[in-house]
């Protein structure tokens, strides 16, 4: 055992796996940043997860809902909603931009409900790079029951465990996947995969990433009014920077890593 404190999330996951609870791993499209595809499902299915779903399924829909609501109000404005910690940032400082906010699934929260209607005996387990899917979870979707953890936390849990890729790994499979949405954790990639920049003008939506950014387009954001869509995450670069993630590779080499899984065949 690690001789550093366990957070509560990895403790509860090593008690789900000791009493051999049927799993869902609803793994974020950023894993690629810190673990080989497949070998990640491989290690996933042998620490003890019966299915492994790519979050990358549940962004396809949280762009199906975005342009469905743009449809159904072209004359509104919309600031994306998949970063919890932008939500936070303006449900807390910036109340007053909370009618754009688009009120529709993160990614997470979306394939949580696919899981839940295709495998629903399971626990839904999210890993991803962000500590504040852990609050997302719990304040925004108590109902879907989801246990968030990091990829450090997995990690740790793939040491506690002994599990390691092996050569038989590269033959396993997402159970259920998505291959266009997986450009999601990149600064820009809901923008690119849901069509916007094809759909809109340059001056109808803007791409922004970082906190400083963030904030400084948040203030500005209710007097561009020619601005229809606003794709940001408050993390430079994208979710490939969140706090959870192992790597330490520049930003540079990560986004490369998350477009060659984009554009692989598997």
């Amino acid at each position: 055992m690690p001789s550093k404190k366990l957070t509560p999330e990895t403790e509860k996951l090593l008690a789900l796996l000791e009493k051999k609870e049927k799993l869902v791993a609803m793994l974020a499209p950023s894993f690629v940043v810190d673990f080989s595809y497949p070998q990640i499902i491989g290690m996933l299915k042998r620490l003890g997860f019966k299915y492994v779903v790519e979050v990358a399924r549940g962004a396809k829909e949280t762009n199906r809902q975005l342009l469905a609501l743009m449809k159904l109000h072209p004359e509104k404005r919309f600031i994306t909603s998949p970063c919890p910690a932008i939500v936070r940032l303006i449900r807390n400082k910036y109340p007053e931009l909370l009618p754009f906010l688009a009120k529709i699934d993160s990614p997470m929260s979306a394939t949580a409900k696919i899981v839940l209607k295709k495998y629903p005996s399971c626990k839904r387990v999210f890993i991803g790079p962000c500590f504040a899917k852990k609050f997302e979870a719990k304040e925004d979707w108590p109902q879907l029951d989801i246990l968030v953890l990091t990829f450090k936390e997995l990690n740790e849990i793939f040491e506690i465990k002994g599990i390691s890729p092996i050569p038989e790994d590269k033959n396993e499979h997402f159970d259920i996947a998505s291959k266009e949405t997986r450009l999601y954790p990149i600064s820009g990639g809901l923008a690119q995969s849901s069509g916007i920049i094809r759909s809109l003008t340059d001056l109808q939506y803007d791409v922004v990433s970082g906190p400083k950014l963030a904030e400084e387009f948040l203030k500005k954001f209710p007097y561009q009014t020619d601005l229809k869509v606003l794709d940001i995450l408050y993390c430079e670069g994208g979710c490939i920077n969140g706090a959870g993630i192992i790597s330490k590779e520049s930003l540079d080499k990560r986004r490369q890593r998350v477009i060659a899984h984009w554009l692989s065949n598997n």
